[in-house]
């Protein structure tokens, strides 16, 4: 045999050696391939358990009555049974205090939040947002809050508003919803246009104007199928509270949101504030538990 046959002969046999070397190192790998779905079971399970004791810790609370302690004679009655519609309590001279009151007579209220801030930054600048920023500049830095509108209603004449400011946006959203079921109130519907007779309660019965600071809104009743024809946070707040269609003029700075929702919402106040007969209710075909004797 010449020299270069017996080197190749030399380098099969040391390939024929690291083969069984080779495959012993890709065993532990198919292995441990095969242990991998375990571990990401092991950790679904693990992300569950962590839900189940957020819940369990109260951070995604639901109401619960029997655990509810009132502090006022309002919620004591209403606890007790003693007051079981929403209607009674708006009808009486008690002030609601507690979220429980609302939580309690309503438990299907829906709720939102409205775009009252403004995102800052090169790329997403101008652009609406939820939550309102303020910063306050101290020694130690900047020390930011956070500030959110809310409205809650059934979509059924129903509607109330809150402002809620903390320094994270949890605390603030909490709040704000807080705020608005404290607020809640009734709306007065009807068909008070004089382009429309399906004797529906669509719309508004009357026209009313609502004022905060220097914004004027005035609401107006629409016939049936115009929508609603307002500034699209407060149309939220009519949508709410179950109006379809209304006709709107607005005046002032309503560049300043707050005080066009504050507006908005005196204007909404005021249809329950006037007086209506009987008679006239049947023209305007007003909801009669809206309607004072």
């Amino acid at each position: 045999m010449t020299e270069k046959e017996k080197a190749e002969d030399a380098a099969e046999a040391k390939t024929a050696e690291k083969k069984p070397e080779v495959q012993a190192k890709e065993k532990p790998k198919a292995e441990a391939e095969e242990k991998k779905p375990e571990a990401v079971n092991k950790e679904d399970t693990s992300s569950k358990d962590i839900k189940k004791n957020a819940k369990s810790s109260g951070r995604f609370r639901e109401f619960d009555k029997e655990s509810w302690k009132p502090k006022t004679d309002l919620g004591v009655k209403v606890k007790s049974g003693e007051i079981n519609n929403i209607n009674q309590v708006l009808d009486s001279k008690f002030k609601i205090l507690e979220q429980g009151i609302v939580d309690v007579l309503l438990p299907n209220l829906s709720s939102d939040l409205l775009l009252v801030g403004q995102s800052k930054g090169k790329f997403g600048g101008g652009q609406r947002r939820v939550f309102r920023q303020t910063q306050k500049k101290t020694q130690e830095g900047n020390k930011p809050k956070f500030g959110t509108f809310a409205i809650v209603g059934n979509e059924d004449g129903l509607v109330g508003i809150g402002y809620g400011k903390s320094k994270e946006t949890v605390p603030a959203r909490e709040k704000a919803i807080r705020n608005a079921k404290l607020n809640i109130i009734r709306v007065l519907r009807g068909c008070g246009s004089w382009q429309c007779e399906c004797n529906n309660p669509h719309t508004i019965p009357f026209a009313v104007e609502g004022k905060y600071g220097s914004v004027i809104v005035k609401l107006m009743p629409a016939p049936r199928g115009t929508g609603l024809c307002i500034e699209g946070e407060c149309s939220k707040i009519l949508k709410i509270a179950g109006i379809k269609d209304v006709w709107s003029q607005t005046f002032g700075q309503t560049k300043t949101k707050l005080n066009l929702i504050y507006a908005c919402f005196d204007a909404v106040k005021k249809l329950t504030e006037i007086k209506v007969q009987k008679e006239a209710a049947k023209k305007l075909s007003i909801i009669k538990e809206a309607v004072s004797d």
